[in-house]
C-alpha cells in the first residue's frame, strides 16, 4: 500500500499531516520574523557599540592634545599645522605621505588607545583624523614595515597619508556627535564608518574614524541564522512528531469504534456491549453504536423466530 493510499484511508494520517502542514507554515514565519529581527538587531548593536567608540576615541585624542599643549609639548598652531610636509620615499602618485609638526606626538601617545578599540572582532580600524582628512597615526596593523611593493605598502603601511575622499572628507568635518556612512575603501572593502568629531582646546580639529565589517557582521548573521534554522528545524520535527502520537492516540478510540461497527455489520458480537467511559463525542458514539447492537440483535431475534 502506497503512502498516499494509506493516508486517504486514514482519518488519523490527514488530521496529523494537516496540522503538521499548519505548525510547519506557523514556524517557518516565526522562524523567518525572529532571524530578521536578530540579525537586524545584531547590526544595530555593532553599530551602537561603534558609535560609542568613535566618542570615546574622540575625547581621548582631544585629551591628548590638550594635555600635550598644558605641558608645553606642543603649541596649539603646532596642533593645528595643515602645512603638511611629503615624506622622501614616500611618492606614490596621489597617495602620498606627509609630516606635520604634531605627528610624532600622536605617534606616541593615540596608538595604544587607538589599537585597543581594534580588541571588538568587528572593527576594522579606529583613527583620528584632521579637518582635511589627513591620518598622522594609523593604527598598529596597518604600519606594517615597507616591502616596496606598491600594492602590499598602500594596504599594509597607511599611516601617515590624507584621505580625502567623499567620506573621509565628510567624517573629518562632521560636526554631529556620530555619523555614519557607507565607506569603499580604496583596498576593495565595503564597510560602516562612524565618526566622531574631535575638539582641542574647545576648537573643531577633526573626527574619530571607527570602521566596522560588513564582511564579519554578514558572517556572524550567516551563522546566527544557521543556528536559528537548526534550532526552528528541531523544533518543528519535535512538534510534528508529538502531533503525529497525539493524534494517533485520540484517534485509538474511534478506530476501536470502527471494528466495532463493522462486527456489528456482519452480526458478530452482537451479545458484546460496546462501552466507552468517555462523556465527549467518543462517548456519544459509543452509546449510539452500542443502541445499534442492541438493535441488530433484536432484528436478528425476530428474523430468527
Amino acid at each position: 500500500m502506497s503512502i498516499v493510499l494509506a493516508v486517504r484511508r486514514s482519518l488519523g494520517a490527514k488530521v496529523s499531516l494537516k496540522l503538521a502542514v499548519l505548525a510547519l507554515a506557523l514556524t517557518a514565519i516565526a522562524a523567518t520574523v525572529i532571524t530578521v529581527h536578530q540579525t537586524r538587531q545584531m547590526e544595530e548593536l555593532t553599530l551602537e557599540k561603534a558609535r560609542v567608540a568613535a566618542a570615546i576615541g574622540a575625547r581621548q585624542y582631544g585629551d591628548v592634545f590638550d594635555g600635550a599643549i598644558d605641558a608645553g609639548l606642543v603649541t596649539v598652531n603646532d596642533v593645528f599645522d595643515r602645512s603638511y610636509a611629503p615624506i622622501k620615499g614616500h611618492d606614490w602618485g596621489d597617495k602620498p605621505k606627509f609630516h606635520t609638526r604634531y605627528d610624532a606626538l600622536t605617534d606616541r601617545a593615540v596608538l595604544v588607545f587607538q589599537d585597543k578599540f581594534l580588541e571588538h572582532q568587528d572593527f576594522v580600524f579606529a583613527v583620528g583624523v584632521d579637518e582635511n582628512g589627513y591620518l598622522p597615526t594609523h593604527n598598529t596593523r596597518y604600519q606594517k614595515p615597507l616591502t616596496g611593493d606598491a600594492s602590499k605598502d598602500l594596504s599594509g603601511n597607511r599611516t601617515k597619508r590624507i584621505f580625502d575622499d567623499p567620506v573621509g572628507i565628510a567624517a573629518a568635518k562632521n560636526l554631529q556627535p556620530s555619523l555614519l556612512q557607507v565607506y569603499n575603501r580604496d583596498t576593495g572593502e565595503t564597510m560602516w564608518d562612524v565618526s566622531s568629531p574631535i575638539y582641542v582646546k574647545g576648537k573643531h580639529w577633526g573626527g574619530f574614524r571607527v570602521a566596522v565589517s560588513m564582511e564579519r557582521i554578514a558572517g556572524r548573521q550567516r551563522q546566527l541564522i544557521g543556528i536559528l534554522i537548526a534550532v526552528f528545524g528541531m523544533f518543528a520535527l519535535v512538534t510534528v512528531g508529538a502531533m503525529f502520537l497525539v493524534v494517533h492516540g485520540a484517534m485509538k478510540p474511534v478506530v476501536a469504534l470502527t471494528e466495532a461497527a463493522d462486527r456489528i455489520s456482519l452480526g458478530e458480537e452482537l451479545d458484546t456491549p460496546v462501552k466507552s467511559p468517555s462523556v465527549d463525542e467518543i462517548g456519544r458514539l459509543t452509546k449510539t453504536i452500542d443502541r445499534l447492537r442492541v438493535s441488530m440483535k433484536a432484528a436478528m431475534t425476530r428474523l430468527g423466530h
